[in-house]
């Protein structure tokens, strides 16, 4: 403790404390201490903590996109992100009348909406959005890709679990067509992998009959043109060739209408077996015939994150 007069005071000595001459001289440099830290980090969480504290602050400051996601939408992006079907789909039932808000008629999918509240389908509520999942399925040949056919014929919902949730197709395989269908309950996500834009890859094995060469099939990865339809770049390969049998493995990111078969068949082919073997991220990877099965969600995370 210092004292105005210039006396330095000792608690612990009971003598009478003497004057001591002030001195200009300055004292000795004490050893270097550490400086002390700003007010505000002083009470800073160190290792785990700060690590989770960052990482808390970053989660907690949302993307433009969140931020869109939370703002006000279409009827129909709404309930396609609830499950309840494609943009189209929801459409559809907006032309149809099965779809209402308070009660009210909804005549078109395009009124914003922040959310669910008041919506209904067939006369009932439709339930919040549930975490985004998608399931690999190795459909069968025989059955076709809908919910329901006019004609009778077999549906993939015929041959899928009973005890799975509402989801829906991501894309289409047709009736004699095999391999890998994605199966998701997010419409909007589905939207997305359907979409070109996207450039998500499809990727085919083709067993046919006739004569083609490696030459002929590299001519695909500029495109071409069929009976007035354009067909973007496809990667095709002969894989093996017994006689005049071959199988030919072809990726594509467009896949419009019977693409495969419609470009093998220009070439004077004769397609006995399609069958689909990954889509983006995702392979069939010896799933057995007529199988399911959930992908996990941080491959799915993965691959959402990759695609922006």
């Amino acid at each position: 403790m210092s004292v105005a007069t210039g006396q330095h005071y000792c608690p612990h000595n009971d003598k009478k404390a003497v004057p001591v001459p002030m001195t200009t001289r300055r004292p000795p440099r004490a050893a270097p201490r550490t400086a002390p830290k700003p007010a505000g980090d002083r009470d800073a969480p160190k290792g785990r903590r700060a690590a989770r504290g960052v990482a808390s602050a970053l989660k907690a400051k949302p993307t433009d996109a969140e931020r869109d996601e939370d703002g006000p939408q279409r009827i129909a992006k709404l309930l396609a992100r609830a499950g309840v079907g494609s943009r189209r789909d929801v459409e559809r039932m907006v032309e149809e009348g099965r779809i209402a808000l308070n009660g009210v008629v909804v005549v078109q999918p395009a009124p914003l909406l922040t959310s669910l509240e008041g919506l209904t389908v067939d006369g009932n509520p439709v339930a919040k959005p549930v975490s985004t999942r998608l399931y690999r399925f190795h459909k069968p040949a025989g059955c076709i890709t809908a919910a329901r056919d006019p004609k009778g014929r077999k549906t993939i919902y015929d041959v899928l679990p009973k005890d799975l949730p509402r989801l829906m197709p991501v894309g289409r395989l047709d009736y004699n067509t095999e391999g890998l269908l994605l199966l998701t309950n997010d419409g909007e996500f589905k939207r997305q992998l359907e979409l070109p834009a996207s450039g998500v890859e499809r990727t085919y094995r083709a067993r046919a009959f006739g004569d083609i060469s490696q030459e002929q099939l590299e001519e695909l990865a500029m495109g071409i043109t069929i009976d007035g339809v354009t067909y973007g770049k496809i990667d095709a390969n002969l894989e093996r060739r017994t006689g005049r049998n071959q199988w030919v493995e072809m990726t594509l990111t467009e896949g419009k209408n019977r693409e495969v078969r419609k470009v093998l068949e220009h070439f004077g082919l004769q397609v006995s077996r399609l069958i689909r073997t990954r889509y983006g991220a995702f392979e069939l990877d010896g799933l057995p015939m007529s199988a399911v099965d959930v992908v996990p969600r941080d491959e799915l995370f993965k691959f959402r994150r990759h695609m922006g």
